[in-house]
């Protein structure tokens, strides 16, 4: 019979043995990966079947084309659901070490459980890190084209708007083209002052249902006002023609200034590194950015959420079975994850709603489960 590494510790209780650290860390990170891998797997099945559902009614929409979109939502789902899948991992891990009575010789030989969580302590916190540095620009854009794809052939109505360098991308109906025509608007400088917005160099290409451009509308500045974008001192120029001032010019549109703010850049779609720039290029350009600094907190606590949650399924699990109540105990621990999924979601509405900052929305959650993981453990290890 194979020795356990946690023979190697009988009769020594000075430190922590790198065997067994390598040993419990190399078990929790299997099983939290397998859990990463499992329920990832699960949330994308669920989303490809959806994307089913919605390409049903489009016959001229290949099947591959869903399945491409929701291959481009994996990686933003494995962010997602990476904290979780740590939490049932370690939550299976330290039961099984506990079951095969592993980490109850090891506490005999007096190594405190303390000591060895460290290791997958550590482990849990380099793999939050490299969801946040690395997985994140990945997510974000692989989401962003799916995004592109989504509105390409799913969605219908208006189409994306963006918010690219201080620049404004539009593209709306335009019935004064036909059933199908389009209208796109360009303008080079978007600002917004007292509930205004403002737009300067803007470009208005209206085409037709073939997409054969029809005019072109040249203006210095403009705004959104109820129902219409209000052109000055505007030029129409149409092919093979020469320019033609026309004043003053609505152009109807359905959007509001809500609308507008609630349709610039996903925050999904910005990496981690991204992220501050455009934020700073949101508050410059007078728009809210609130969404956009709650996403970026909600990274960078990542690596944070990821170590409590390793912390708190040791302190659900890591109970001797003859003490009865296991399963209670692993419910628990289960019940205790999706509480603080419920309450990071609470959190995250009152942020976006202005009612908390940013910062306290995104790391409260991570400070309160990181305080009942301590409690348990100080429970469980010094009475």
């Amino acid at each position: 019979m194979a020795r356990s590494p946690i023979t190697l510790f009988k009769g020594s209780s000075a430190g922590v043995s790198v065997t067994l650290s390598l040993y419990i860390s190399r078990i929790f990170t299997l099983f939290a990966l397998a859990m990463i891998a499992a329920l990832t797997g699960l949330v994308s099945l669920f989303d490809f079947i959806d994307l089913l559902r919605r390409v049903a009614t489009k016959p001229d929409v290949p099947t591959s084309l869903v399945t491409e979109i929701a291959g481009l939502h994996v990686p933003y789902f494995m962010i997602m659901i990476m904290p979780f899948g740590i939490l049932l991992g370690g939550i299976v891990c330290f039961w099984r070490l506990t079951r095969s009575s592993e980490l109850i010789v090891a506490r005999a030989a007096g190594i405190s459980a303390w000591q060895f969580l460290a290791a997958p302590l550590a482990c849990a916190i380099l793999l939050g890190t490299f969801g946040t540095m690395a997985l994140s620009p990945l997510s974000s854009s692989m989401f962003r084209k799916a995004e592109l794809l989504d509105e390409a052939y799913l969605k219908t109505g208006g189409g994306p708007l963006s918010l690219n360098g201080g620049a404004l991308w539009l593209r709306q109906l335009d019935d004064d083209q036909g059933a199908h025509g389009v209208a796109i608007l360009h303008a080079r400088h978007v600002f917004k002052h007292d509930r205004r917005l403002l737009i300067n160099d803007i470009s208005i290409f209206r085409l037709d249902a073939h997409d054969q451009l029809m005019v072109r509308i040249e203006s210095p500045r403009g705004e959104l006002v109820e129902g219409a974008w209000k052109l000055e001192d505007a030029a129409t120029v149409r092919p093979n023609h020469l320019p033609i001032h026309i004043g003053d010019y609505l152009l109807p549109t359905n959007l509001s200034l809500t609308r507008v703010e609630q349709s610039f850049a996903s925050p999904d779609t910005l990496s981690v590194w991204t992220l501050p720039g455009f934020i700073r290029l949101l508050e410059r350009s007078g728009f809210s950015s609130i969404r956009h600094r709650l996403h970026f907190q909600t990274l960078l606590a990542l690596p944070i959420l990821c170590g409590t949650m390793a912390l708190v399924s040791a302190g659900f699990s890591m109970r001797p079975s003859r003490r009865g109540g296991v399963a209670r105990m692993l419910g628990s621990g289960i019940a205790a994850g999706f509480a603080l999924f419920t309450i990071s979601k609470v959190a995250a509405q009152f942020g976006e709603s202005g009612a908390l900052p940013p910062v306290m929305a995104a790391w409260a959650p991570t400070g309160a489960g990181l305080c009942l993981a301590v409690a348990l453990l100080l429970h469980l290890e010094d009475g």
